[in-house]
């Protein structure tokens, strides 16, 4: 239990599931493109721009399903896309929202305009991550700059803990 929480130190923490969730994208858009070439070679209607065609279907599907890389220190989460990296300061957090029904999205605003919008399962799924948010969390509610979010933060803590539990059951046997 204490190597889980260790990583959550000076040093800071990243989205130990990223790269399977890569792969997982990758395999995705592969499998795509195969099915298709495949049901065009057996037609006998494959052509040169028909292999591009569903060569390109099957790149922006992984582009689509590619997961943001999250990464955190005690003052900063970065949310790392294809093209581009959000970063907001935690310490300096005004805002966190849910939103979204089926894909809930985490909504966090900084007081110096920057925002990053990320998967709240991210955090249920790697502790260290969820360890350095609610810390820098808590700092800026303790210096009034979080005036909104503390119920959206108390929701995922709730669920970051339900699960860190099932985790320890499990582990242990007893589950």
């Amino acid at each position: 239990m204490a190597d889980i929480f260790s990583a959550a130190g000076t040093s800071g923490a990243r989205d130990e599931q990223w790269a399977g969730e890569a792969r997982s994208a990758v395999r995705c858009g592969a499998v795509l493109s195969a099915l298709l070439l495949g049901v065009d070679t057996l037609s006998g209607q494959l052509t040169l721009w028909r292999c591009a065609l569903w060569l390109g279907l099957g790149a922006l599907l992984t582009v689509v399903l590619l997961p943001a890389r999250v990464t955190a220190t005690a003052d900063r989460l970065t949310a790392r896309g294809l093209w581009r990296a959000r970063t907001v300061r935690t310490d300096l957090l005004v805002s966190v929202r849910c939103v979204g029904g089926v894909a809930q999205r985490l909504v966090l605003r900084d007081r110096l305009g920057g925002r990053v919008e990320i998967d709240p399962q991210v955090l249920v799924a790697n502790p260290p991550l969820w360890l350095l948010l609610d810390d820098a969390a808590r700092a800026s509610e303790r210096r009034g700059l979080l005036l909104c979010g503390t119920t959206a933060l108390r929701t995922l803590a709730r669920r970051v803990d339900g699960e860190l539990a099932q985790s320890v059951f499990r582990i242990s046997g007893l589950r």
